[in-house]
C-alpha cells in the first residue's frame, strides 16, 4: 500500500494516512466516446433504460436477457460453469468489489452492447472464452478485468476477450488482461475471411501482461492499437490473414516479438516504444483512423495505464 504525509500546521503534528484507492467516478448512463464504438450511431448500451442489480447467476441471467434497453449492475461474487448471453440495448456493469468467477459473458448476434468494470476470472474451457463478442457491433468494453492462471495447460481454459465472427464497431479501452495463456483472437480462423474482413477493433490504454499469446492475434479487418502497456508476455501482436492495423505510442517489455506478422498481415506502427526489440511486421496501408482520438506520448503511457487499468470505477 501507498502512503502520503499530511502535516497540520498549527500544531505541527505529522499524520500518516493511507493512500485513498484509485477510482474513478462513473454513471450508468455514460456512453462510449472513443474508438469504432463511436461510429454509425454510436454505442449506447442500455443508457435510460431499467436498472437492476444482480446478486445471483440466475438473476444476472435474466436480467440481461433480450433486447429492451437496460441497465444491469453486477453485485458481489457470482460463481458458476457457464457463459451467460448478453441482449442488445444492455449496459452491463460491475460494482467495485464484484466478481464472476467460472462465468463467462457472451455478446452474441447483438448490436449496442456496454460492458465496464466487470472482473471475470477462471472460465474453464468448456464454459468458452471469459469475454466473447460474436457477430455483433456497436460494442464498448471498459474498465474490465479478465484472468485465470497458467497453473495449468494451454487449453484448461479458453480466451479471455475474444473478437470474432465478422464484429464492427468495438472499442476496448482501460482494461487488465492478465496471467493466462491465449489472450485475445480477433478474427475467428484462416479460412472465414468473407465474415471477418469487415471487422473494426480499437484497443486503446489496455494493460497487457503475464501472457503467453494473442496479444493479440488479429485476423482480417481493421485495427486501431495505441497507448497500450504489454510487460513480460512471450508473444506480441500478430497480425495475419491480410488484417490492417494502425499501431501507435504503445510500450513493450520482456517480449523479443512485439509486432510481427504471419500468413501475410500489415501494420503501420509510429511512436512505440518496443523494449529494445523490433517491429517486423511489413508495412500496411491504414494510415488513419475513421474519428478523432488524442494520443499519449509513449514515454508517458505506463504511468497513466497500469495504475487505472481494470477494475477501477466506482458507480
Amino acid at each position: 500500500m501507498k502512503w502520503f504525509l499530511s502535516f497540520v500546521a498549527f500544531t505541527g503534528i505529522q499524520v500518516i494516512l493511507a493512500a485513498p484507492p484509485l477510482v474513478k467516478r462513473a454513471t450508468v448512463n455514460d456512453v462510449a466516446t472513443l474508438g469504432y464504438a463511436t461510429l454509425n450511431g454510436g454505442t449506447t448500451g442500455g443508457s435510460g433504460g431499467t436498472s437492476t442489480t444482480v446478486t445471483t447467476l440466475a438473476a444476472l441471467t435474466a436480467a440481461v436477457a433480450g433486447d429492451a434497453k437496460k441497465v444491469v449492475i453486477i453485485s458481489g461474487t457470482i460463481t458458476g460453469n457457464t457463459a451467460v448471453e448478453v441482449g442488445s440495448n444492455t449496459s452491463l456493469l460491475g460494482k467495485s468489489g464484484s466478481s464472476l468467477v467460472g462465468v463467462g459473458i457472451r455478446v452474441l448476434n447483438v448490436n449496442n452492447v456496454i460492458v465496464r468494470n466487470l472482473k471475470i476470472s477462471k472460465v474453464l474451457a468448456e464454459a468458452g472464452d471469459a469475454l466473447a463478442v460474436q457477430a455483433s457491433h456497436q460494442v464498448w468494453i471498459d474498465h474490465v478485468d479478465l484472468s485465470s492462471d497458467r497453473d495449468h495447460d494451454k487449453d484448461f481454459y479458453d480466451g479471455l476477450l475474444d473478437l470474432t465472427h465478422g464484429v464492427t464497431g468495438i472499442t476496448v479501452t482501460n482494461s487488465k488482461i492478465y496471467t493466462h495463456w491465449k489472450a485475445s483472437l480477433i478474427g475467428h480462423s484462416d479460412n472465414n475471411g468473407a465474415e471477418d474482413t469487415p471487422i473494426t477493433v480499437t484497443l486503446a490504454s489496455n494493460y497487457w501482461t503475464n501472457l503467453s499469446s494473442r496479444t493479440p492475434s488479429f485476423r482480417f479487418g481493421h485495427g486501431h492499437i495505441f497507448n497500450n502497456v504489454f510487460d513480460s508476455n512471450d508473444d506480441g501482436i500478430n497480425t495475419r490473414d491480410g488484417a490492417q492495423l494502425l499501431v501507435e505510442n504503445n510500450v513493450w517489455t520482456g517480449t523479443n516479438k512485439p509486432l510481427y506478422s504471419t500468413d501475410g498481415g500489415f501494420a503501420v506502427a509510429t511512436g512505440n516504444d518496443f523494449g529494445g526489440a523490433a517491429n517486423t511486421a511489413p508495412v500496411g496501408t491504414f494510415t488513419s483512423a475513421p474519428y478523432s482520438y488524442t494520443k499519449l506520448a509513449a514515454s508517458a503511457v505506463r504511468a497513466a495505464v497500469v495504475s487505472t487499468a481494470g477494475q477501477t470505477l466506482s458507480f
